[in-house]
Order: structure tokens, then C-alpha cells, then sequence
């Protein structure tokens, strides 16, 4: 005779059937001091995230729809800021650490889905001018929409065949291009690219190339540094500068690239979860990469609130491997004419 097995939640074993919503902790009941020492973001912060994906959260073909939304999205940021499921965040919410691993995908895809919402390039031209504008405060270089580079957060390893993943460290990585404004503000973000992959050729297989290709972002260009090729749209620094012209504009564009380095430092720092220091991200590629994204679009998010205070260095171990630029003069003759033109008239 066949004996049924029966498949039970491991929450309705621990708080039974009649706990329809597991409420147990409360965002009114701790101080402020006490949600950004274990979740990393004060109370109107967390209160704006529940209005923004609530509705998502609350879905009913969700399998944790009977933690409320509150609940999933401190889940999820005590991950994100954490790096690991800690059972003791998991048993002050009164949930288990497999719902904290459920909460961490439903937020993730909920923010995930809202990234275009949160990142992007401005597109009327007073907020173009105005992002010219800070950045030629930086350092005196003119016309910059963006700051560009790729970093690599480290994922556990696909599987024994796929080595596209093994970065020049050897280890399984994924590598991100970023592009932000002065402030650190994301205005472009991919993440999937696998760690093999050297910046250049990130770039140059990157819809963000497509973009600047097509001119949709006209009378401006991108910094980038040395890994990256000269275009029309993209300034490199002079692999040799010779006058003093020269030198200017490479201490111009060194100072003002910085920006990109300083952002990736505070992403790293409050989202240990990115930084290594708690070891791989333990999911696939894609779901890496979707994890990487959200905590960008949180980035954006907490600027947009005045959480903007650039943050200390993240000890972490993952760090963006080292490349062997290999300087090559570039062939877009229009490029190089554009850069000639940008040191005579503004760094002579």
C-alpha cells in the first residue's frame, strides 16, 4: 500500500496553519539606528521601497505570498547588504532562511524589473547640460555625458566545462560595465558579461556601443580609460604625452574618470553581498547577474533619497582583475581628430 507523503512548508510548521501573514517583526517596533546597522537603510527608505513593490510582491502566484511585502523586502535587503542568509535576521522576521532565499528572488525580480525606470541617460537637454556641467566642475573637462569601466563580481563556478566564466585571476566572475554621472549616479548597467571577456570587447559587444553608435546621445562623449579603444563618442587618455597640452588633459581625464572608481568602491561597501568578502554569489549566472542589477538600481534609488555620502573603501577579495592594456593607436581618424581638437582648444 502506498504510504502519501506530505509536502509541507517549513513556515507553516513553524507558526501552523492560522498564521496567514508572518508579521511577527515591525518596522515601528526598532529604532532607525537599528535598521541601518542590520539592513543598511533607515525606515522612509524601506517604508518608499513597500509602496514601490508591494504590488509585485503581493502577486498571488507568488509561493511566499503570506510574507507581506515589508517582510520580503527587509529579507532581501539584509542579504544584499549582508552577503549571507543569517539565521538570526531570518528568525527576528520570524521566517526560515529557505524564505529568506524566496524573498531575496521575488525583490530581486521586482527591482530587476523597474531598472529602466531607475537607469538611465537623461534625454531633455537641460538635465544634459547641467550633467556637463558637474562634471567640467570636476576637473575642467568639457562635454562629458559619462565616466565608463567594468569591474567583476565573483559567482561560483556554472559547472567543470564552462571556462568563460575564469577571469585572468582564475576565478569565476562576472564582468559589469558601468557608465555614471558625476554624483556616482548609474546612467548604464550590464552585468552579464562573463569574466573571460576583456573590457574592450565588453564594450564593443555592448548595447551601450549600439547606443552611442547610433547618436542617440549626440554632442557628447564618455570617458574611458586605457583598456578602451579612442572613439568618436568614448575619450581614452594619450598613451605618451609629450606637451604640456597633453599632460592637462590626461590629469583632467584621470581626475574625472575617478568618479566611476569611487561609485564602484560605495556599491561595493553597502552591498557586501558584491564585494567578495563573504565569498562567491552561490547562484547561476543569470541570477548573478540579476542580483548585481538590483543592487544597482537600489544605488540609484538611495542617491535619489540623499543617502549620497560617498563611502569608506569595502575590504573585500574581489577585485576588478588586472589587465594588460595593450595601447594601440586607434584607426577612427575621426576620433583621433575630435581628441586633437578637444586639446587645442581647451587644454593649450
Amino acid at each position: 500500500m502506498a504510504v502519501p507523503i506530505a509536502v509541507l512548508d517549513c513556515d507553516l510548521l513553524l507558526y501552523g496553519r492560522g498564521h496567514r501573514t508572518l508579521d511577527r517583526f515591525k518596522l515601528e517596533d526598532v529604532t532607525d539606528e537599528y535598521l541601518v546597522s542590520t539592513y543598511g537603510f533607515p525606515r522612509e527608505f524601506i517604508y518608499y521601497l513597500v509602496d514601490l513593490l508591494g504590488a509585485s510582491l503581493s502577486r498571488p502566484t507568488q509561493r511566499s505570498r503570506a510574507i507581506s511585502p515589508e517582510t520580503q523586502i527587509l529579507a532581501a535587503l539584509g542579504f544584499y547588504t549582508s552577503g549571507s542568509f543569517q539565521t538570526r535576521m531570518g528568525d527576528a522576521m520570524g521566517i526560515s532562511q529557505a524564505s529568506m532565499s524566496r524573498c531575496v528572488a521575488n525583490v530581486t525580480e521586482a527591482l530587476v524589473e523597474r531598472a529602466s525606470q531607475f537607469i538611465h541617460f537623461p534625454e531633455d537637454e537641460a538635465t544634459v547640460q547641467s550633467l556637463k556641467d558637474d562634471f567640467y566642475g570636476l576637473a575642467g573637462m568639457p562635454g562629458v555625458l559619462g565616466v565608463v569601466d567594468c569591474t567583476h563580481v565573483a559567482i561560483k563556478a556554472p559547472n567543470a566545462e564552462d571556462l568563460s566564466y575564469v577571469n585572468r585571476k582564475g576565478l569565476h566572475s562576472l564582468n559589469c560595465l558601468m557608465v555614471c554621472d558625476a554624483r556616482g549616479v548609474l546612467l548604464s548597467v550590464e552585468t552579464h558579461w562573463p569574466g573571460s571577456l576583456p573590457d574592450c570587447t565588453v564594450l564593443q559587444q555592448a548595447a551601450l556601443t549600439s547606443q552611442f553608435e547610433a547618436d542617440l546621445h549626440k554632442d557628447g562623449w564618455l570617458l574611458g580609460d586605457s583598456s578602451f579603444s579612442l572613439r568618436t563618442w568614448l575619450m581614452t587618455p594619450l598613451h605618451i604625452p609629450e606637451t604640456p597640452a597633453e599632460y592637462r588633459y590626461n590629469m583632467a581625464h584621470s581626475a574625472t574618470h575617478n568618479v566611476i572608481e569611487r561609485t564602484f568602491r560605495t556599491i561595493r561597501s553597502r552591498f557586501r553581498c558584491l564585494d567578495g568578502s563573504k565569498g562567491t554569489l552561490q547562484y547561476s549566472p543569470e541570477k548573478s547577474s540579476h542580483i548585481i542589477l538590483a543592487c544597482c538600481v537600489l544605488h540609484n534609488i538611495s542617491l535619489e533619497h540623499g543617502l549620497d555620502v560617498w563611502s569608506s573603501p569595502a575590504v573585500g577579495h574581489m577585485e576588478q582583475p588586472e589587465e594588460e592594456y595593450e595601447q594601440m593607436e586607434s584607426m577612427d581618424s575621426e576620433a583621433c581628430r575630435i581628441r586633437q581638437e578637444l586639446l587645442l582648444t581647451h587644454f593649450s
